[in-house]
């Protein structure tokens, strides 16, 4: 059983499913056709596109690849633009760094 989302995770999902609507209709797509396409069966695209909090991210991964869209996926949570991560992990470094001793200097 799926616990209730917070109204913002709500918000959100119900978001990405008009934006899911919305691609499929401007490729003219039926829930049908879309549903063909991922193997899946229409009642799911249905959920998908309600925003429905139990559908599972393999149907968006699928709905990504129809649209031609499945690289944006990596980039939801790309650790190279995580700002908050990067600024924690900045605030932890040293001020100063010593040098260890040895006898030839390391080359970059």
């Amino acid at each position: 059983m799926v616990s209730a989302p917070n109204l913002a995770v709500d918000r959100a999902l119900k978001s990405l499913g008009k934006n899911i609507e919305l691609a499929r209709r401007r490729r003219g797509l039926s829930q049908a056709d879309l549903a063909s396409r991922m193997g899946i069966s229409v009642s799911t695209v249905r959920r998908l596109e309600d925003g429905s909090q139990g559908t599972a991210l393999i149907y968006l991964a699928s709905a990504l690849e129809v649209f031609g869209d499945l690289e944006k996926l990596s980039l939801l949570m790309d650790t190279q633009t995580d700002s908050v991560g990067l600024a924690l992990m900045d605030a932890e470094l040293p001020t100063r760094i010593h040098s260890k001793r040895r006898g030839t200097p390391i080359a970059f």
